[in-house]
């Protein structure tokens, strides 16, 4: 095959990668609106979902002989598991039960990063520019837009969106944990171990609540599949493939597309309208996103001052 021909060629497999990644990050919040539509509660979907994810990536560790000895290790993926997957997750799902539509939920989890780059950026040392901080504000006012208008619509009572902001919350107090924690696992056992945790205390506190008996029902089950193929091992597979051939950078700015993604594919699924406070909501905090990627300092500044 000639040079020009293989160059295309990964350019082009990067752009669809790319375009696979957004989807399937954003089949997340689908799958949140999939398995509550299904019948299925929150609690009962994600038990299921990392229970069997965890049991899948166990067996793959074991095929390939990945270590799962370490217990520092283990104890180390715990608390991050907790925090980026099972509260973050729960929280997600929970809004979503409550009446927050998938798009409106991915939106206040992409605020995430934005939040550790100014406010959690101080705890970790980094410098912060007045730009991002006018970055952070414009993203919340996106958000404070796009939930106005869905309690002007009457879909969700004003506390369900408390639900997906906790879990943003939750999701970036694991982010930091893990630039504190610097874990030396590798993705796989990283995943592995994570899911697994998050299975076992979910499962748990299905079992005690009473809600660990699976539905009967097909599309509780489609929905579970969606969420353990599609959302996590598709969806993490890509981010690392696009991270190491086009750039943490990129696959970072790629996630922000979700929001819109996910608002458009509910609504071809699920009819779920898209109101214009939704698209003026989504602009501003585009812009706002934009602002805090532009005004980040160097890593060789940041490097300087530490």
């Amino acid at each position: 095959m000639p040079e020009s021909a293989r160059q295309a060629l990964r350019r082009n497999g990067g752009h669809l990668a790319s375009v696979a990644l957004v989807l399937m990050w954003s089949s997340g919040y689908v799958g949140a609106e999939l398995g509550t539509r299904a019948g299925g509660t929150p609690l009962q979907l994600l038990a299921w979902r990392f229970s069997i994810l965890g049991v899948l990536l166990v067996s793959v560790c074991l095929v390939l002989r990945v270590r799962l000895d370490n217990r520092t290790a283990w104890a180390r993926q715990a608390v991050l598991g907790l925090f980026s997957q099972a509260v973050f997750l729960f929280m997600i799902f929970e809004g979503v039960a409550r009446g927050v539509d998938g798009g409106t939920a991915a939106l206040i989890a992409a605020l995430q990063p934005l939040l550790v780059a100014t406010v959690a950026g101080r705890v970790l040392g980094e410098r912060t520019t007045a730009g991002m901080w006018i970055g952070m504000a414009l993203g919340l006012a996106g958000v404070v837009v796009v939930v106005s208008g869905g309690l002007d619509a009457g879909t969700a009572p004003w506390w369900a969106y408390l639900f997906p902001a906790a879990g943003m919350l939750s999701l970036a107090t694991g982010t930091v944990l893990t630039q504190r924690l610097r874990p030396t696992e590798t993705l796989l056992q990283s995943i592995t171990m994570q899911s697994v945790v998050a299975g076992v205390v979910l499962m748990v506190a299905a079992v005690l609540t009473g809600q660990a008996a699976p539905e009967a029902e097909l599309d509780f089950w489609a929905a579970v599949a969606w969420l353990v193929f599609l959302s996590t091992l598709c969806g993490y597979v890509l981010f690392v493939f696009v991270t190491r051939t086009r750039g943490a950078t990129v696959a970072s700015v790629l996630l922000y597309l979700t929001p819109p993604t996910t608002m458009v594919w509910v609504w071809l699924m699920f009819g779920v309208p898209i109101t214009l406070p939704a698209v003026v909501g989504m602009a501003v905090s585009a812009v706002g996103v934009i602002l805090v990627l532009r005004s980040r300092p160097a890593p060789a500044a940041q490097r300087a001052r530490r």
